[in-house]
């Protein structure tokens, strides 16, 4: 009742508000909830090894003195065919672009421990920033802790924005060996050069670094930062439309603004992109109440979140057909949340692997799930689930 208070109220606007509408895309899996949930400061988000945990776009909020950031947690971009595989809603495809058209900024987020997806954008990424190359781009390299070889960043950042950053080329310069298996304390930092206008938010920009070292100055203004690998820029030709033809020949898109690295689930450099997003909100009236840190129902919450541990104990596609039916929903005696959800499977093998040897598995999911709960609603939380066949 009190988040359908606040979500039916007027917000309660400041003197000078301002908003910043951001919407996360990227390949499934890249950590995008991961990173919203990071950015709220609580578990809003279902998170899961899976792809698709996210199933809608839902909207979390970020409430700092007279700044609003309304996030946009959006579905992996898929194609048609691998939404027909995971028997996924249609919108699921249509929910990320929905979430562009409303965007201020887009941040692309990139899972580089995958080797297999991380030297290129993927082709449905690519499509949605060139429909959409008025909105500023921020590139996103998540997952960087679990990067041994440093200096793999370098090549990566050069390819994911085809040189070019902030409308300036990148010049790459790495004192790494190609076959060096430096580990995560190697210094590493990758340096920028910037228009005057955009000096004030340099010093978020690409580090990952023990110590920095004395260098040579990167430009005219006197920015002496550099180390043993650095990106220096130059001037870059002016932007040009990119066709459907051009994208195919495409690895990675050269009007991003920044790029940050960081580690989404350890909260490493979390702070430092949060800051840069609030300085990049412009004045416009706040869309929420302060109060408000999700546009979902507690029980879109709850499903979700229940759903996020399906998807971890069950194997392969299994999970993707279980259907959640809430048969209870109140609240008890002493305050506490009092659910029962029933679980429908179709078949008796995935009922029998959702219910476990004993009853450990389905346990297990209730146990975790409630907690999750608990920590999201901040009240006591029992959680009673059962599993059926669908009649």
């Amino acid at each position: 009742e009190e988040q359908d208070r606040l979500l039916r109220d007027q917000p309660d606007q400041p003197q000078n508000p301002k908003v910043l509408r951001i919407a996360i895309i990227g390949a499934p899996n890249a950590g995008k909830s991961t990173l919203s949930n990071q950015l709220l400061g609580r578990k809003v988000f279902p998170v899961s090894q899976k792809v698709h945990t996210t199933r809608c776009k839902a909207r979390g909020v970020v409430t700092y003195e007279d700044t609003q950031l309304i996030i946009l947690d959006t579905p992996g971009l898929t194609s048609p065919f691998k939404a027909k595989r995971h028997k996924l809603d249609e919108a699921m495809l249509t929910d990320p672009w929905d979430s562009m058209k409303h965007a201020d900024l887009v941040l692309v987020l990139v899972d580089v421990s995958d080797h297999w997806t991380r030297n290129c954008l993927s082709k449905e990424v690519l499509k949605c920033l060139s429909q959409f190359p008025q909105i500023p781009s921020v590139l996103v390299l998540n997952k960087v802790d679990l990067l041994k070889k440093k200096f793999l960043l370098l090549e990566l950042v050069t390819e994911l924005t085809e040189g070019i950053v902030n409308g300036k080329k990148l010049k790459v310069k790495s004192a790494f060996k190609r076959n060096s298996s430096s580990s995560a304390k190697s210094p590493l930092q990758i340096t920028q050069a910037f228009p005057p206008e955009s000096r004030a938010h340099e010093s978020h920009c690409l580090q990952e670094t023990d110590q920095a070292q004395e260098g040579s100055s990167l430009d005219n203004s006197g920015d002496t930062r550099a180390s043993e690998s650095s990106l220096v820029t130059e001037e870059a030709q002016g932007p040009k439309c990119y066709g459907p033809r051009d994208l195919k020949n495409m690895k990675g898109w050269p009007y991003f603004q920044e790029i940050f690295m960081l580690a989404a689930l350890h909260g490493e450099e979390v702070d430092t992109l949060k800051r840069y997003l609030l300085m990049q909100a412009k004045p416009g009236p706040w869309e929420f109440h302060s109060g408000v840190l999700t546009s979902q129902s507690p029980q879109e919450i709850c499903n979700n979140i229940i759903r996020e541990k399906i998807l971890e104990y069950l194997p392969l596609e299994v999970p993707y057909g279980v259907i959640q039916v809430t048969e209870m929903w109140e609240e008890g005696p002493s305050g506490e949340l009092l659910i029962v959800q029933n679980l429908l499977v179709p078949r008796k093998s995935h009922m029998m692997m959702l219910i476990g040897r004993g009853g450990k598995v389905i346990s297990r999911i209730a146990q975790e799930a409630g907690q999750d709960l608990m920590n999201v609603f901040l009240c006591d939380v029992r959680l009673k689930l059962k599993v059926e066949m669908k009649s």
